[in-house]
């Protein structure tokens, strides 16, 4: 750097010139910072919270290689991968994110455990990133048990397989096919010795996914493998690797489980009376041109306490992204997306609302977001 000489005109406007320069670094630095700086895992079961609602974990539960995963903004990748495992046993891991409890870890503001009678639908959606060098499935777990438990292992294990790559199965024997959700599946049963294990497998990769888990639950119990009076404990979604897995990604994970289905009377685990106010209220409003839109959207805070620090949590259609949005920040761009309130904003006063709005783009049809969450919290659209 050049030496200045002290003459008081020349500093007046090197300093001008400096603070201009530093004041366009600090805009530059603030509209590109991550609204998380990304966190490596390698602990056997170490975990973080990602999207303020969700817990990634690296769960490296059958093997001694070490593994390693990195959290994201909203999902996670396998950052290392060593070792292999024979194909025809356990897999060596399950690094996943996940909504609900899993061996007494909670993510923030679940609403899991439920009664499975009482929630009228939990939709979610989930994007995935593959690898070729790799023998590994990409699994959606969920989880069933008769008690509202949040460590241990359940009863009843549902998986549905996005993808599989290499010579592995699932757990026992393929007892047929299935339409559930709109797609139609392997359908493979057996049990581990530990739970049992239903298995819906795509019979091509899947990148990316909107549906309701609810579906995958009731089709369960029709099957006589739960009942309507057992508890959802949580919906994890991540990997089996047996081989490798290096590069696997979960890029986005949203999750909601809305309470307000039937329940048994008198139960006094259940969700209460449908009747019974949301905890909060979503106004989505929108202005839709071909390929563009605004949509203008308000939280209602209906409870008794302010809610502080607020994110809105939703998941935009296939084929919409976002370009702008105001009075908050909302990432990613795509998928499930969270919005976050600006720090002189953060607070939603009891009975008070808090107003956003985005630009996007879309292409095919428009529609609207089903589900909001308010902190982790199911929300009623006005």
């Amino acid at each position: 750097m050049p030496r200045l000489r002290h003459h008081p005109r020349t500093l007046r406007s090197v300093s001008a010139a400096l603070l201009t320069a530093l004041a366009a670094l600090a805009a530059l630095l603030t509209a590109t910072a991550p609204a998380q700086a990304d966190t490596t895992i390698c602990e056997q079961f170490g975990s973080t919270v990602v999207q303020g609602r969700y817990v990634v974990q690296n769960n490296r539960w059958g093997t001694s290689a070490t593994q390693c995963v990195t959290a994201t903004d909203s999902g996670f990748r396998v950052a290392q991968a060593d070792g292999s495992v024979p194909t025809d046993g356990a897999p060596k891991s399950y690094p996943s994110v996940f909504n609900g409890c899993h061996y007494t870890n909670c993510s923030p503001g679940t609403a899991l455990p439920a009664r499975i009678s009482g929630v009228s639908s939990a939709p979610s959606s989930i994007s995935y990133s593959y690898v070729d060098n790799a023998v590994y499935n990409a699994s959606y777990d969920i989880w069933l048990d008769p008690t509202p438990r949040t460590d241990g292992v359940n009863r009843t294990e549902i998986m549905i397989w996005f993808n599989r790559v290499g010579p592995i199965q699932p757990i026992g024997s393929q007892v047929g096919t299935a339409s559930v959700g709109g797609r139609t599946w392997e359908v493979w049963s057996g049990g581990n010795g530990t739970n049992d294990v239903l298995s819906f497998v795509a019979p091509s990769a899947i990148s990316s996914w909107s549906f309701d888990v609810m579906d995958f639950v009731r089709a369960t119990v029709a099957r006589g493998m739960a009942g309507s009076d057992w508890y959802l404990t949580s919906v994890q979604a991540g990997f089996e690797p047996w081989q490798n897995g290096a590069g696997l990604a979960v890029n986005s994970f949203s999750s909601t489980v809305n309470t307000g289905g039937s329940q048994n009377p008198g139960d006094p685990n259940g969700p209460g009376d449908p009747g019974t106010p949301a905890a909060c209220t979503v106004s989505y409003a929108t202005n839709v041109w071909p390929g563009g839109f605004t949509a203008n959207v308000t939280v209602t805070n209906n409870g008794s306490a302010p809610v502080d620090g607020w994110r809105l949590a939703f998941t935009l259609p296939s084929g919409q992204s976002v370009v702008h949005a105001w009075n908050a920040s909302v990432s990613p761009s795509s998928g499930a997306v969270t919005a976050t309130g600006p720090a002189d904003s953060a607070r939603i006063a009891a009975g008070g609302s808090q107003s956003f709005g985005f630009q996007g783009s879309y292409s095919g049809s428009f529609a609207q977001p089903d589900a909001f969450q308010l902190n982790g919290t199911a929300c009623r659209t006005a």
